[in-house]
Parts: structure tokens; sequence; C-alpha cells
């Protein structure tokens, strides 16, 4: 079976997609906190587990032998290590056939990248055939309220003039499909980002062009940052992640374009200006 977990998030929806493309229904297993989110695949002939990361009892028996295992990452910051890791017990006691890991880049060191790394020194060391999926940053991860950032006229960031290499997610959905399906990825690391990087003020150019409207990129102090992201309404824990992310592109940990993202997906990663068109409905 190939198994996805987290697979009702905005990553794991697009790799289950990409999965009943690729093989029959019946080979696709999903786990899932709520199984009433995952009704539209049950009916394909997928079969859909109900277990939690919190509760690692939930997860005994959803995992056999000979399984190709997705383990997404999760978003509860500080609990992350110990959720994967009931993740990476459950594969090795089922003596699964691979564990792949959406990691982040090899480059990064801000705080996000803490909880990754613990968990690929677990799963590492777990014995388990392992693949590391060391994904860069999303492009939609910018272009989440892109019609209010229009309506605004201004991109802030605290990043100066660092550049970052993002791909829209499916990208990084398909390069997860090619490995579950494919041969020879196993104990492999790859660093996955877009195929070229850019700042702020590029993004900025790139929505006033397809807007018709005129869109300024504002660079900040880190502190003046966290007040506004903390003003829009984020909480103060996420704003400060936000900026800590921010100081590491500002570094160049994220502009990294190694090229191991398109290589597996066979083509070219979709390009920033291609995804704010897409976005913005143009």
């Amino acid at each position: 079976m190939y198994v996805v977990t987290g697979a009702t998030g905005q990553l794991g929806r697009l790799v289950v997609e990409g999965l009943l493309a690729a093989v029959p229904a019946n080979e696709i297993a999903v786990v899932v906190r709520s199984a009433t989110k995952a009704e539209e695949w049950a009916k394909q002939g997928v079969r859909v587990h109900e277990a939690d990361y919190n509760r690692p009892e939930t997860l005994a028996g959803v995992l056999a032998a000979g399984d190709r295992v997705l383990l997404i990452s999760g978003n509860e910051f500080g609990r992350r290590t110990a959720q994967h890791g009931a993740v990476i017990d459950a594969a090795k006691t089922a003596g699964v056939a691979l564990l792949a890991y959406t990691s982040i880049l090899g480059t990064a060191t801000f705080g996000l990248a803490d909880e990754h790394r613990a968990t690929e020194e677990v799963l590492t060391g777990s014995g388990l055939p392992y693949a590391l999926l060391r994904n860069g940053w999303y492009t939609e991860n910018y272009l989440g309220d892109a019609a209010g950032t229009v309506e605004r006229g201004a991109v802030v960031g605290s990043t100066g003039t660092g550049r970052v290499a993002t791909a829209p997610r499916r990208d990084y959905a398909d390069a997860a499909v090619a490995v579950l399906v494919g041969e020879g990825h196993e104990n492999q690391v790859y660093e996955l980002s877009g195929d070229a990087a850019w700042g702020l003020s590029e993004l900025a150019a790139e929505l006033a062009q397809v807007s018709g409207r005129p869109v300024e990129h504002r660079d900040v102090t880190p502190a003046e940052h966290r007040e506004v992201l903390i003003g829009a309404g984020m909480p103060e824990g996420y704003a400060d992640v936000f900026v800590d992310v921010d100081a590491g592109i500002a570094r160049g940990e994220l502009a990294t374009a190694p090229g191991d993202l398109a290589r597996l997906i066979g083509r070219p990663t979709v390009p920033l200006a291609r995804t704010v068109r897409t976005v913005l409905g143009a």
C-alpha cells in the first residue's frame, strides 16, 4: 500500500490526487484525524484510517509490512518531534518498505528547522529505509491573501534583499508521489526547491503587473514586521516564527536551487509569475 499521513492538509490532498492518477485507488491508504474529511476518497476505494499523531495507540495496525509511507510533517510547533516519532515507531513495528518524510532544506538554520532536524535524526536512526524530502518554501505561502496584498498596495517583510527559491505545493506533491511509486529512493536525501530564487520586490512587481494596480515592496525591521503580523490578527507565537524565517531568508538560507525538485518531477518547477497569475485568476 501507498500510505499518506496528514492526507487532508493542503499538501496531502495534492499527494493523494497524484497517487490516484498513478496507481489503483485500492492500493492507497490515508491516515487522517477525521474520516469524514476523506469520504470522497473512500468512495473511490481508498482505504481510510482515522488516527492522531498525539495518540500513538491509534496508529496500531494502521501500517503493514511492505507499505510505502509518506509522513507529512505536522503543524503543531513544539510538539512535532514526538508526533513524528510516534509514526516512525509504528512504521518500524510494522516493517514498512519506505518512510518518506517532508522535512526542510538543509541550509535552513532558523528555529522552524529544529523539529525537522530532530525528526530526521529519529528516522535515520530507526533502521527504516527512508527518504528525506527537504522541502523549500511554497510559493503559496506568500499568496494566501494575494487580493488583500494588492488592495493594500504593499508586500511587507523583513527579508532585506534576501531571495527565496519557491515552487507551488503541487510541484512538491508530485515529487513525493515520484518517490513513493518509484524505485531507488531508499536512504536518499533530496533538497527540494524551485528552479529560480526571487525577492519580495519581484513578488510586488508580479502582483502589480497581473493586477494592474500599484504594489510596492516595503522592507521593515524584524520588530516592525512582528507588530504588522500581530496587528493583522496573527498569534504572537506564529508571528515570531514568520519573523525568524524572514531573518533566515535575509541570510540566504532558502535561496538554494540545486535542481533536485525538477529532476524528481521530470520538468521545470512552476515559476513565480505563473502562480501569481493563477492565484489572481488572470
